[in-house]
């Protein structure tokens, strides 16, 4: 599909700001590349048949490509920890995926309720989990063209809520110190932390968008 495609010469630009501090555009860049890398393997692990991106950031190397590996794996073991909250997301929130602006809206309102209580790496991936799931329900119903909506929906948030906080942490590679701890008890506990408080805030968004119709 070609919204997940984006050309060489994009990616490598994206890639070359890791050798500096790297300004609000670029990371907000950045971490709309790495949600088409974490959509789109979420949609393949599904088995619904997207063609690969031409440059996969998870497997081009470089900081960028550790940085969404490291996305992807952690989302993995939040996604195993509680696997129900990032399952079928569009009928948790009860949202048609249908609309680009009932999407978004419900989208930017769960970000925003789970960061109220302050930003953790664990709420990033939260919320990165939760637009793969999101992405899945809009491409199974037939809508993927919803898939942009979505990561510019990231894009918008990361840009108003988190770009602070990300340059204060040198950017993105930061979440790569998460993996350094090789206990699993400790890595457990953060993600199940964010998984609790995004199962939390779904089914706080649930009443909150009833409460909209």
């Amino acid at each position: 599909m070609e919204m997940l495609r984006r050309s060489s010469v994009f990616a490598a630009e994206v890639m070359e700001v890791f050798d500096r501090s790297p300004t609000d555009k670029e990371l907000v860049s950045q971490a709309k590349a790495l949600c088409r890398d974490y959509i789109h393997s979420r949609l393949n692990r599904t088995g619904i048949g997207w063609s690969k991106p031409e440059h996969q950031l998870s497997a081009s190397g470089g900081m960028l490509g550790e940085v969404s590996s490291v996305l992807m794996w952690l989302g993995d073991e939040l996604e195993y920890l509680r696997p129900n909250i990032y399952r079928n997301v569009a009928r948790q929130l009860n949202i048609t995926v249908a609309s680009e602006s009932v999407v978004s809206d419900a989208f930017l309102a769960v970000a925003a309720e789970l960061f109220s209580t302050g930003i953790t790496w664990g709420k990033v991936v939260s919320l990165y989990a939760v637009a793969g799931a999101l992405a899945v329900d809009c491409v199974r119903h037939g809508h993927p063209a919803m898939v942009h909506t979505i990561v510019d929906c990231i894009g918008e948030f990361v840009r108003k809520s988190l770009v602070s906080w990300l340059k204060r942490r040198g950017g993105w590679a930061d979440i790569t110190k998460c993996v350094v701890n090789t206990d699993p008890s400790f890595r457990s506990h953060w993600l199940m932390s964010a998984a609790y408080a995004c199962g939390h805030y779904l089914k706080a968004m649930v009443f909150y968008l009833l409460r909209d119709k």
